[in-house]
């Protein structure tokens, strides 16, 4: 297959680019940057130039391929304070792409995200397929709403799949949550934890994550959902002992409302209860995670960077 994959030179297309090419596919990467062609090139597919706010580019893109992977989202703008921006302008170039496709029974893999969907019970692929009252108001909402347009895609001729990342997609290099984390607790000399610290959040190893991406392309069901779920929940207790082993400092409890003043923009999440389960995508893609665990991780000092 000659796949389209947008955010090719990110955290988890870097490894998912591989992971295709190894399988025998052709990759064509979106670079918006030199930067990003140069990383493109280096894991070995092709680059196609242009934009997640350049919908006429990924339609010419998706149309030239068997099959698109849309790893992008514009996250330096939602998590700059303008979610509804980064939404706005994924909804446009999911539109774009999934026009292109239309009739031609090609894939559609759609990355999403599930922290914080059915808080304090685990979340299964069976949830979140319709907003729920707590979501109303809320920015994330748009993007819920692109992932349920997505599966929709399925009644027009498009494979369409959405796969669901675990908050934590760790490993060595990982710059996303855990590494903030990491980096919090430098800073502060302590790692912090929200509460009690009894909440978990789903961890899968980058390996996995890219393992399940070239499965759900090659043979993800229409209108399926995916969850790329290595550990069901791990408690940010454990967490914040882990790297307060590693970082040589003492553990400390934050209270709720100090959250978001101690972890920053990561003090919205950081006391969420979002357990979550792969138990449907295991069985249906036969996908069976082998990467170390978050901790083991944690512990081999793959976060002292």
């Amino acid at each position: 297959m000659r796949i389209f994959v947008t955010g090719a030179s990110g955290w988890i297309g870097s490894a998912a680019v591989p992971e295709m090419l190894d399988a025998g596919h052709e990759v064509v990467g979106l670079a918006r940057s030199e930067a990003s062609a140069v990383r493109i090139e280096e894991i070995g597919a092709t680059v196609a130039w242009g934009d997640v706010d350049d919908p006429a580019s990924l339609a010419k893109a998706a149309d030239d391929s068997d099959g698109v992977v849309h790893l992008a989202f514009q996250h330096e703008v939602a998590f700059g304070g303008d979610f509804a921006a980064a939404a706005n302008a994924d909804r446009r170039a999911v539109e774009a792409m999934a026009a292109a496709l239309a009739g031609s029974d090609r894939p559609f893999v759609l990355a999403s995200g599930m922290l914080g969907m059915t808080p304090g019970r685990v979340a299964t692929e069976n949830d979140g397929l319709v907003p729920s009252a707590q979501s109303r108001g809320n920015p994330a909402i748009r993007r819920h709403a692109t992932a349920l347009f997505v599966l929709s895609l399925a009644g027009i001729g498009v494979r369409s799949s959405v796969l669901r990342f675990a908050p934590t997609v760790h490993g060595v290099g990982d710059s996303g949550f855990v590494h903030t984390l990491v980096t919090v607790a430098r800073e502060r000399g302590v790692a912090g934890y929200v509460a009690e610290g009894e909440n978990r959040w789903p961890a899968v190893h980058r390996s996995d994550a890219a393992h399940l991406v070239r499965l759900a392309v090659e043979g993800a069901p229409a209108g399926s959902v995916l969850h790329a779920v290595g550990e069901e929940g791990v408690r940010l207790r454990d967490v914040a002992d882990a790297i307060s082993r590693s970082l040589d400092v003492p553990t400390a409890s934050i209270a709720p409302d100090a959250a978001l003043e101690h972890f920053g923009h990561l003090g919205v999440f950081v006391g969420v209860d979002c357990p979550a389960s792969a138990e449907i995508t295991r069985q249906s893609l036969g996908w069976d995670p082998a990467g170390p665990t978050l901790l083991a991780d944690l512990e081999a000092g793959g976060y002292d960077h």
